[in-house]
Protein backbone atom coordinates (compact mmCIF):
# COMPACT_ATOMS: atom_id res chain seq x y z
CA UNK A 1 0.00 0.00 0.00
CA UNK A 2 1.23 3.80 -0.95
CA UNK A 3 1.51 6.52 1.17
CA UNK A 4 1.14 10.24 0.09
CA UNK A 5 2.41 13.18 1.52
CA UNK A 6 0.11 16.43 0.69
CA UNK A 7 1.93 19.90 1.08
CA UNK A 8 -0.19 22.68 2.65
CA UNK A 9 -2.98 23.89 4.99
CA UNK A 10 -6.40 24.64 2.87
CA UNK A 11 -9.34 23.26 1.91
CA UNK A 12 -7.48 22.59 -1.59
CA UNK A 13 -5.24 20.03 0.40
CA UNK A 14 -7.92 18.54 2.25
CA UNK A 15 -9.52 18.15 -1.09
CA UNK A 16 -6.36 16.75 -2.47
CA UNK A 17 -6.16 14.00 0.36
CA UNK A 18 -9.56 12.86 -0.23
CA UNK A 19 -8.61 12.20 -3.74
CA UNK A 20 -5.81 10.05 -3.19
CA UNK A 21 -7.66 8.46 -0.34
CA UNK A 22 -10.26 7.40 -2.71
CA UNK A 23 -7.46 5.76 -4.61
CA UNK A 24 -7.45 1.37 -3.53
CA UNK A 25 -3.44 1.83 -3.58
CA UNK A 26 -2.92 4.00 -0.96
CA UNK A 27 -3.01 3.40 2.72
CA UNK A 28 -2.29 6.82 4.17
CA UNK A 29 -1.85 10.75 3.49
CA UNK A 30 0.06 13.20 5.59
CA UNK A 31 -0.93 16.70 5.30
CA UNK A 32 1.46 19.00 6.15
CA UNK A 33 1.08 21.33 7.95
CA UNK A 34 -3.09 20.44 8.17
CA UNK A 35 -5.28 21.95 10.06
CA UNK A 36 -7.84 20.67 12.85
CA UNK A 37 -10.74 19.73 10.95
CA UNK A 38 -8.80 17.33 8.90
CA UNK A 39 -10.07 14.33 10.21
CA UNK A 40 -10.65 11.57 7.89
CA UNK A 41 -9.96 8.62 8.24
CA UNK A 42 -6.44 7.69 6.73
CA UNK A 43 -5.04 11.15 7.15
CA UNK A 44 -2.24 12.04 9.05
CA UNK A 45 -1.45 15.90 9.68
CA UNK A 46 2.38 16.34 10.39
CA UNK A 47 3.29 20.04 11.99
CA UNK A 48 5.49 20.91 9.45
CA UNK A 49 5.61 24.34 7.98
CA UNK A 50 5.28 24.63 3.34
CA UNK A 51 8.53 26.90 4.24
CA UNK A 52 10.34 24.49 5.91
CA UNK A 53 12.14 22.89 2.93
CA UNK A 54 14.26 21.06 4.73
CA UNK A 55 11.90 19.68 7.11
CA UNK A 56 9.67 18.68 4.64
CA UNK A 57 12.28 16.59 2.62
CA UNK A 58 12.68 14.84 5.87
CA UNK A 59 9.43 14.04 6.57
CA UNK A 60 8.94 12.39 3.02
CA UNK A 61 12.65 10.22 3.83
CA UNK A 62 11.67 9.49 7.58
CA UNK A 63 7.70 8.38 6.79
CA UNK A 64 8.90 7.07 3.26
CA UNK A 65 6.43 7.92 1.41
CA UNK A 66 5.84 7.22 -2.01
CA UNK A 67 4.54 10.74 -3.51
CA UNK A 68 4.23 13.96 -3.12
CA UNK A 69 1.92 16.51 -4.34
CA UNK A 70 2.37 20.17 -3.74
CA UNK A 71 -0.96 22.08 -2.68
CA UNK A 72 0.60 25.67 -2.26
CA UNK A 73 2.02 27.23 -4.11
CA UNK A 74 4.84 29.51 -1.91
CA UNK A 75 6.99 25.98 -1.77
CA UNK A 76 6.85 25.60 -5.32
CA UNK A 77 8.14 29.15 -6.05
CA UNK A 78 10.78 28.59 -2.93
CA UNK A 79 11.96 25.09 -4.82
CA UNK A 80 10.72 22.23 -2.84
CA UNK A 81 10.63 20.24 -6.04
CA UNK A 82 14.21 20.70 -6.66
CA UNK A 83 14.81 19.83 -3.26
CA UNK A 84 12.80 16.18 -3.59
CA UNK A 85 14.49 15.71 -6.50
CA UNK A 86 17.79 15.78 -5.59
CA UNK A 87 17.15 13.52 -2.69
CA UNK A 88 15.07 11.12 -5.65
CA UNK A 89 11.90 11.74 -3.84
CA UNK A 90 9.45 11.28 -6.39
CA UNK A 91 6.79 14.76 -6.31
CA UNK A 92 4.54 16.04 -8.28
CA UNK A 93 4.71 19.48 -9.34
CA UNK A 94 6.91 22.48 -11.36
CA UNK A 95 10.85 23.15 -10.56
CA UNK A 96 11.61 26.70 -8.89
CA UNK A 97 12.48 28.44 -12.11
CA UNK A 98 9.19 26.71 -13.95
CA UNK A 99 7.08 28.09 -11.00
CA UNK A 100 7.85 31.55 -11.78
CA UNK A 101 4.77 31.45 -13.80
CA UNK A 102 2.79 32.26 -10.59
CA UNK A 103 5.91 33.90 -8.96
CA UNK A 104 6.74 36.32 -11.61
CA UNK A 105 4.08 38.74 -13.25
CA UNK A 106 6.67 40.11 -15.15
CA UNK A 107 8.31 36.22 -16.21
CA UNK A 108 4.86 35.47 -17.50
CA UNK A 109 4.08 38.02 -19.34
CA UNK A 110 7.60 38.18 -20.93
CA UNK A 111 7.14 34.45 -21.89
CA UNK A 112 3.39 35.50 -23.33
CA UNK A 113 4.57 37.89 -25.69
CA UNK A 114 7.84 36.54 -26.77
CA UNK A 115 5.76 33.18 -27.92
CA UNK A 116 2.77 35.64 -28.99
CA UNK A 117 0.09 33.68 -26.77
CA UNK A 118 -2.74 36.10 -26.40
CA UNK A 119 -3.45 38.19 -23.36
CA UNK A 120 -3.71 41.82 -22.57
CA UNK A 121 -1.15 44.50 -23.33
CA UNK A 122 1.04 45.14 -20.51
CA UNK A 123 3.95 46.98 -18.88
CA UNK A 124 5.88 46.22 -16.20
CA UNK A 125 6.96 49.67 -14.24
CA UNK A 126 9.24 50.64 -10.97
CA UNK A 127 7.84 53.82 -10.42
CA UNK A 128 5.02 56.00 -9.78
CA UNK A 129 5.67 57.98 -13.05
CA UNK A 130 7.08 54.94 -15.71
CA UNK A 131 3.04 53.62 -13.96
CA UNK A 132 1.37 56.89 -14.94
CA UNK A 133 2.53 56.90 -18.46
CA UNK A 134 1.36 53.44 -19.25
CA UNK A 135 -1.99 54.34 -17.36
CA UNK A 136 -2.11 57.56 -19.94
CA UNK A 137 -1.13 54.35 -22.72
CA UNK A 138 -3.97 52.22 -21.66
CA UNK A 139 -6.59 53.72 -20.91
CA UNK A 140 -9.67 53.04 -17.78
CA UNK A 141 -10.48 50.46 -16.17
CA UNK A 142 -6.86 49.50 -15.98
CA UNK A 143 -5.15 46.65 -14.01
CA UNK A 144 -2.37 46.83 -11.90
CA UNK A 145 -0.81 43.24 -10.69
CA UNK A 146 2.00 43.22 -8.08
CA UNK A 147 4.89 41.26 -9.52
CA UNK A 148 5.81 38.48 -6.82
CA UNK A 149 2.70 35.82 -4.68
CA UNK A 150 -0.37 37.45 -3.33
CA UNK A 151 -1.98 34.22 -2.33
CA UNK A 152 -4.90 35.14 -4.52
CA UNK A 153 -5.03 39.46 -3.84
CA UNK A 154 -2.64 40.71 -5.92
CA UNK A 155 -4.91 41.88 -8.71
CA UNK A 156 -6.63 45.51 -8.75
CA UNK A 157 -8.77 46.69 -11.69
CA UNK A 158 -9.13 50.15 -11.50
CA UNK A 159 -11.59 52.45 -13.03
CA UNK A 160 -11.29 56.16 -11.69
CA UNK A 161 -8.00 58.50 -12.63
CA UNK A 162 -8.60 59.48 -8.46
CA UNK A 163 -7.94 55.92 -7.65
CA UNK A 164 -5.27 55.30 -9.76
CA UNK A 165 -3.25 58.16 -8.05
CA UNK A 166 -4.16 57.03 -4.76
CA UNK A 167 -2.90 53.31 -5.91
CA UNK A 168 0.43 54.79 -6.74
CA UNK A 169 0.96 57.15 -4.14
CA UNK A 170 0.21 54.34 -1.49
CA UNK A 171 2.29 52.18 -3.35
CA UNK A 172 5.65 54.04 -3.83
CA UNK A 173 5.64 55.21 -0.83
CA UNK A 174 5.61 51.90 0.99
CA UNK A 175 7.65 50.01 -1.63
CA UNK A 176 9.99 53.18 -3.62
CA UNK A 177 11.17 50.19 -5.82
CA UNK A 178 7.94 48.10 -6.54
CA UNK A 179 8.02 45.94 -9.60
CA UNK A 180 4.57 46.56 -10.87
CA UNK A 181 2.92 44.53 -14.02
CA UNK A 182 0.10 47.20 -15.52
CA UNK A 183 -2.26 45.38 -17.43
CA UNK A 184 -4.90 46.76 -20.39
CA UNK A 185 -8.41 45.61 -18.92
CA UNK A 186 -9.84 42.32 -20.51
CA UNK A 187 -13.38 42.58 -20.70
CA UNK A 188 -15.58 38.65 -21.19
CA UNK A 189 -16.61 35.33 -19.47
CA UNK A 190 -13.89 34.14 -17.17
CA UNK A 191 -13.15 30.33 -16.57
CA UNK A 192 -10.10 28.31 -15.70
CA UNK A 193 -8.71 25.23 -17.11
CA UNK A 194 -6.26 22.86 -15.15
CA UNK A 195 -3.97 20.94 -16.73
CA UNK A 196 -1.78 18.06 -15.08
CA UNK A 197 1.45 18.23 -16.83
CA UNK A 198 3.69 14.67 -16.41
CA UNK A 199 6.82 14.23 -17.97
CA UNK A 200 7.78 14.22 -22.20
CA UNK A 201 4.59 16.64 -23.00
CA UNK A 202 2.08 14.17 -21.42
CA UNK A 203 -0.46 16.28 -20.37
CA UNK A 204 -4.39 15.86 -19.36
CA UNK A 205 -6.93 18.35 -18.80
CA UNK A 206 -9.35 18.86 -15.88
CA UNK A 207 -13.27 20.28 -16.37
CA UNK A 208 -13.52 24.23 -16.79
CA UNK A 209 -14.66 25.67 -13.46
CA UNK A 210 -15.17 29.00 -12.59
CA UNK A 211 -14.68 30.67 -9.41
CA UNK A 212 -16.04 33.88 -7.38
CA UNK A 213 -13.05 36.14 -6.30
CA UNK A 214 -15.09 38.87 -4.89
CA UNK A 215 -16.45 39.05 -1.49
CA UNK A 216 -19.74 40.15 -1.89
CA UNK A 217 -22.74 39.30 -3.55
CA UNK A 218 -23.89 40.20 -7.41
CA UNK A 219 -19.91 40.23 -7.69
CA UNK A 220 -19.00 43.93 -4.96
CA UNK A 221 -16.68 44.21 -2.43
CA UNK A 222 -12.88 43.07 -2.37
CA UNK A 223 -10.80 40.70 -4.32
CA UNK A 224 -10.45 37.18 -2.32
CA UNK A 225 -8.87 34.23 -2.66
CA UNK A 226 -12.22 32.70 -3.30
CA UNK A 227 -15.55 32.71 -2.22
CA UNK A 228 -16.65 29.90 -4.30
CA UNK A 229 -16.53 28.03 -7.56
CA UNK A 230 -18.86 25.56 -9.60
CA UNK A 231 -17.65 22.84 -12.37
CA UNK A 232 -17.91 21.86 -15.26
CA UNK A 233 -18.97 24.96 -16.85
CA UNK A 234 -21.35 23.39 -19.37
CA UNK A 235 -22.77 27.30 -20.77
CA UNK A 236 -19.08 27.14 -22.20
CA UNK A 237 -19.03 24.86 -25.63
CA UNK A 238 -16.67 22.68 -26.11
CA UNK A 239 -15.20 24.02 -29.05
CA UNK A 240 -14.25 27.38 -26.84
CA UNK A 241 -12.55 25.01 -23.87
CA UNK A 242 -10.67 23.03 -26.74
CA UNK A 243 -9.46 26.78 -28.26
CA UNK A 244 -8.21 27.66 -25.17
CA UNK A 245 -6.17 24.93 -24.84
CA UNK A 246 -4.92 24.69 -28.35
CA UNK A 247 -3.56 28.25 -27.79
CA UNK A 248 -2.93 29.13 -24.72
CA UNK A 249 -1.98 26.05 -22.95
CA UNK A 250 -0.54 23.89 -25.62
CA UNK A 251 1.83 26.78 -27.01
CA UNK A 252 2.85 27.80 -22.85
CA UNK A 253 3.77 24.25 -22.09
CA UNK A 254 6.04 23.97 -25.43
CA UNK A 255 7.13 27.51 -24.39
CA UNK A 256 8.64 26.49 -21.09
CA UNK A 257 10.09 23.76 -22.78
CA UNK A 258 11.84 25.33 -25.61
CA UNK A 259 13.21 27.78 -22.58
CA UNK A 260 14.69 24.79 -20.87
CA UNK A 261 12.76 25.26 -18.23
CA UNK A 262 9.98 22.43 -18.59
CA UNK A 263 6.97 22.60 -16.59
CA UNK A 264 5.35 19.67 -14.72
CA UNK A 265 2.80 19.53 -12.30
CA UNK A 266 -0.07 21.53 -12.58
CA UNK A 267 -1.22 24.43 -14.57
CA UNK A 268 -4.28 26.20 -13.65
CA UNK A 269 -4.89 29.21 -17.17
CA UNK A 270 -6.75 31.77 -16.19
CA UNK A 271 -8.90 32.59 -19.43
CA UNK A 272 -10.86 35.63 -20.45
CA UNK A 273 -12.68 34.58 -23.62
CA UNK A 274 -13.17 37.91 -25.03
CA UNK A 275 -14.51 39.32 -28.48
CA UNK A 276 -11.55 38.22 -29.72
CA UNK A 277 -10.90 34.69 -28.08
CA UNK A 278 -9.48 33.45 -25.25
CA UNK A 279 -6.63 35.37 -23.63
CA UNK A 280 -4.26 34.10 -20.59
CA UNK A 281 -5.06 36.76 -17.53
CA UNK A 282 -2.86 34.84 -15.11
CA UNK A 283 -0.83 31.83 -14.78
CA UNK A 284 -1.21 29.56 -11.01
CA UNK A 285 1.18 26.50 -10.88
CA UNK A 286 -0.99 24.55 -8.53
CA UNK A 287 -4.88 24.13 -7.91
CA UNK A 288 -6.92 26.97 -7.71
CA UNK A 289 -9.09 27.23 -4.34
CA UNK A 290 -11.93 26.68 -4.08
CA UNK A 291 -12.20 25.07 -7.66
CA UNK A 292 -9.83 22.30 -6.65
CA UNK A 293 -13.03 21.53 -4.40
CA UNK A 294 -15.04 21.33 -6.66
CA UNK A 295 -12.68 19.69 -9.78
CA UNK A 296 -11.27 17.25 -7.55
CA UNK A 297 -14.56 15.29 -6.70
CA UNK A 298 -14.78 14.46 -10.36
CA UNK A 299 -12.36 12.08 -10.76
CA UNK A 300 -14.06 8.76 -10.71
CA UNK A 301 -10.60 6.98 -11.35
CA UNK A 302 -7.75 6.30 -9.22
CA UNK A 303 -5.95 9.64 -8.75
CA UNK A 304 -2.90 8.15 -7.38
CA UNK A 305 -2.42 5.96 -10.34
CA UNK A 306 -3.06 9.52 -12.73
CA UNK A 307 -0.50 11.01 -11.01
CA UNK A 308 1.97 8.86 -10.71
CA UNK A 309 1.67 7.98 -14.52
CA UNK A 310 2.37 11.73 -15.46
CA UNK A 311 5.43 11.31 -13.22
CA UNK A 312 6.63 8.37 -15.42
CA UNK A 313 5.62 10.40 -18.92
CA UNK A 314 2.86 7.38 -19.45
CA UNK A 315 -0.13 7.85 -21.82
CA UNK A 316 -3.04 8.26 -19.47
CA UNK A 317 -6.70 8.35 -20.34
CA UNK A 318 -8.46 10.62 -18.03
CA UNK A 319 -11.70 9.67 -16.14
CA UNK A 320 -14.07 12.47 -15.08
CA UNK A 321 -17.72 12.50 -14.61
CA UNK A 322 -20.26 14.27 -17.07
CA UNK A 323 -23.81 13.68 -14.97
CA UNK A 324 -22.87 16.33 -12.46
CA UNK A 325 -22.12 20.21 -11.79
CA UNK A 326 -20.42 20.64 -8.35
CA UNK A 327 -21.16 23.60 -6.17
CA UNK A 328 -18.44 24.88 -3.73
CA UNK A 329 -20.02 27.70 -1.28
CA UNK A 330 -16.99 29.23 0.90
CA UNK A 331 -17.80 29.70 4.44
CA UNK A 332 -15.20 32.54 5.69
CA UNK A 333 -14.76 34.60 9.14
CA UNK A 334 -16.80 37.84 9.19
CA UNK A 335 -14.19 40.71 8.58
CA UNK A 336 -12.71 38.82 5.77
CA UNK A 337 -10.81 39.78 3.70
CA UNK A 338 -9.43 42.76 5.40
CA UNK A 339 -9.48 41.41 9.33
CA UNK A 340 -11.09 38.31 9.76
CA UNK A 341 -12.21 37.48 13.26
CA UNK A 342 -11.15 34.56 15.11
CA UNK A 343 -13.42 32.03 16.98
CA UNK A 344 -16.39 31.36 15.36
CA UNK A 345 -17.80 28.32 15.45
CA UNK A 346 -17.69 25.55 12.44
CA UNK A 347 -19.95 23.67 11.01
CA UNK A 348 -18.77 19.92 12.12
CA UNK A 349 -18.84 16.83 9.15
CA UNK A 350 -22.14 15.52 10.60
CA UNK A 351 -23.90 18.59 10.21
CA UNK A 352 -23.21 19.29 6.84
CA UNK A 353 -24.12 15.59 5.62
CA UNK A 354 -25.04 14.63 3.27
CA UNK A 355 -23.23 17.28 1.60
CA UNK A 356 -18.86 17.24 1.53
CA UNK A 357 -17.07 19.94 3.76
CA UNK A 358 -13.34 20.40 3.13
CA UNK A 359 -11.45 22.77 6.16
CA UNK A 360 -9.38 25.00 5.73
CA UNK A 361 -8.56 27.61 8.67
CA UNK A 362 -10.00 25.82 11.93
CA UNK A 363 -8.12 25.08 14.81
CA UNK A 364 -9.71 23.34 18.33
CA UNK A 365 -13.34 23.72 15.92
CA UNK A 366 -13.19 27.02 15.86
CA UNK A 367 -12.50 29.64 12.85
CA UNK A 368 -8.62 30.78 12.96
CA UNK A 369 -8.64 31.96 10.00
CA UNK A 370 -9.75 34.18 6.64
CA UNK A 371 -11.51 31.15 4.69
CA UNK A 372 -12.50 28.35 7.12
CA UNK A 373 -14.10 25.63 4.88
CA UNK A 374 -15.92 24.93 1.48
CA UNK A 375 -19.22 23.12 1.41
CA UNK A 376 -19.15 21.19 -1.89
CA UNK A 377 -22.83 20.11 -3.48
CA UNK A 378 -23.55 18.34 -6.49
CA UNK A 379 -26.29 17.73 -8.97
CA UNK A 380 -27.88 17.02 -12.59
CA UNK A 381 -27.95 20.63 -12.85
CA UNK A 382 -26.66 23.78 -11.66
CA UNK A 383 -29.77 25.07 -10.67
CA UNK A 384 -30.62 22.13 -8.16
CA UNK A 385 -26.54 22.05 -7.06
CA UNK A 386 -26.99 25.46 -5.72
CA UNK A 387 -30.11 24.68 -4.24
CA UNK A 388 -28.95 21.87 -2.36
CA UNK A 389 -25.63 23.63 -1.12
CA UNK A 390 -27.78 26.59 0.31
CA UNK A 391 -30.58 24.77 1.94
CA UNK A 392 -28.04 23.43 3.73
CA UNK A 393 -25.79 26.26 4.88
CA UNK A 394 -28.63 28.82 5.25
CA UNK A 395 -29.74 26.86 8.51
CA UNK A 396 -26.32 26.19 10.21
CA UNK A 397 -25.65 27.48 13.50
CA UNK A 398 -22.36 29.51 13.19
CA UNK A 399 -21.51 33.24 12.40
CA UNK A 400 -19.36 32.46 9.24
CA UNK A 401 -20.14 34.85 6.05
CA UNK A 402 -20.90 33.56 2.69
CA UNK A 403 -22.04 34.74 -0.90
CA UNK A 404 -25.62 33.51 -1.56
CA UNK A 405 -25.06 33.58 -5.61
CA UNK A 406 -21.80 31.03 -6.46
CA UNK A 407 -22.75 29.74 -9.61
CA UNK A 408 -25.41 32.51 -10.44
CA UNK A 409 -24.27 32.57 -14.32
CA UNK A 410 -24.53 28.63 -14.64
CA UNK A 411 -27.86 29.01 -13.09
CA UNK A 412 -29.13 32.21 -15.23
CA UNK A 413 -28.07 29.88 -18.77
CA UNK A 414 -29.93 26.45 -17.24
CA UNK A 415 -33.61 29.05 -17.03
CA UNK A 416 -32.76 31.31 -20.50
CA UNK A 417 -32.38 27.42 -21.92
CA UNK A 418 -35.61 26.52 -20.73
CA UNK A 419 -37.93 29.31 -22.20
Amino acid sequence: MKKVLVIGSGAREHALAQAFLRSEQVEQVIVAPGNDGMTDTGLQRAAVAVTDLDGLRALAVNEAVDLTFVGNEEPLTLGVVDVFRAAGLQIFGPTKVAAQLEGSKSFTKRILDQYQIPTAQSRTVTSAEAAAAAVTEFGLPIVFKLDGLALGKGVTIITSAEDVTTYLTALYTRQPQAKLVIESYLAGVEFSIFSLVGQDGVVTHAPLAQDHKRRFDHDKGPNTGGMGAYSPVRWLSDEVRQQAIDTLVMPTIAAMAKEGTPFTGVLYTGVMLTADGPKVIEFNVRFGDPEAQVVLPQYTGDFYQLINDLLQGQAVVPEWQTDDVYIGVVLAAAGYPEAPEKGASVPSTSEIAPLAINYAGVKAGLASGGRVATVVAYAPNATAAQAAVYEKIDHLPTDLQYRHDIAYQAVQHEAESKD
